[in-house]
């Protein structure tokens, strides 16, 4: 290149490498939680096991060779046999154990999820409302929760025994709308931090009316601390669920629960223990597997409160 100097064209060169090379690619929170998430082993594990007994409980019923309700009359009572294809033994009744604990396992899940959906949605309303109007708005409201808190949980239960009688979804609805204190709580905690913030100050001095931004721009903040609560809340609904039936307030026969088959198997433990350990295993193990994708969903989501 004429008229150049030597160290113009050492400027060109660097300027011409710097044109080929690619930009550096940004991280976005969610890349970041993802990242969290699968560095957590202990969650990654406890993912995996669960999907592997949601599988078992949704997908397993089509490939064993009897119903949950089918009784075999000739091995009523027995250990588990592999060559009479009852691999987790039979109950008092004749019926499959590995069966029952397949529907058990399937119907605790979907009753665990459906009170959690309805604890969540109430809660999320609920604690929104009184952290946005604050005042005595919040103060009355927070009272209401004050002493359905101090209330006993049993009482509600066997209130909406009667109401609901033994239908297991609208009973576990039920439940699910009075387990939404505490989501309340933390909602409404969150939404104290976030009506402060300059986007709802935006969306207040562009005229959008308060429920326009208790829904529209600080409910979709909240899905970090809603999305881990939930998560959290789901084996708590399945310890609720299982207490319940063991009391004989839950699911009832023919239908069968986690919570069913262990109190049908504990008083019988000692003569015929497969009843109660299988659907012990899972049941812990379930447990386990939820609390551990929890607590990593909050490190995930949340790695300041590590």
């Amino acid at each position: 290149m004429a008229g150049l100097t030597q160290k113009d064209e050492v400027l060109t060169r660097y300027a011409e490498k710097l044109s080929t090379l690619k930009a550096p690619k940004g991280r976005s929170l969610t890349d970041d939680a993802i990242r969290r998430m699968l560095a957590n082993k202990a969650a990654m594990v406890s993912l995996f096991v669960l999907a592997a007994i949601v599988l078992f409980a949704f997908v397993g019923p089509y490939f064993v060779p009897w119903g949950y309700s089918e009784v075999d009359w000739a091995s009523i009572r027995k250990p588990p046999d592999f060559e009479a294809g009852h691999y987790f033994g039979t109950d008092h009744n004749g019926r499959d154990l590995l069966a029952r604990t397949m529907f058990g396992t399937q119907m605790s899940l979907i009753v665990a999820l459906v009170a959690t959906t309805v604890s969540v949605v109430i809660g999320i309303a609920y604690g929104a409302i009184a952290g946005y109007f604050g005042g005595r708005v919040d103060a009355v409201m927070m009272r209401i929760v004050d002493m359905l808190y101090a209330l006993p949980y049993i009482l509600f239960v066997i209130i909406l025994v009667v109401i609901f009688g033994r239908n297991p979804i609208l009973l576990f609805v039920g439940i699910g709308a009075i387990e939404w204190l505490t989501m309340a709580r933390i909602v409404r905690g969150q939404t104290l931090t976030l009506k402060e913030k300059e986007f709802v100050e935006a969306a207040r001095a562009g005229g959008a009316k308060p429920w326009t931004i208790i829904f529209r721009h600080i409910v979709p903040n909240l899905t970090g601390p809603v999305v881990i609560y939930a998560t959290l809340t789901i084996p708590e609904i399945i310890i609720v669920e299982s207490f319940l039936s063991y009391l004989g307030l839950g699911i009832q026969e023919p239908q069968t629960s986690l919570g069913t088959l262990i109190s049908t198997g504990a008083p019988v433990a000692e003569v015929t223990p497969w009843m109660l350990i299988y659907p012990g295993i899972i049941l812990v193990s379930l447990l386990f597997c939820l609390t551990y994708v929890g607590d990593g969903l909050r490190d995930a989501l949340d790695p300041k409160d590590r």
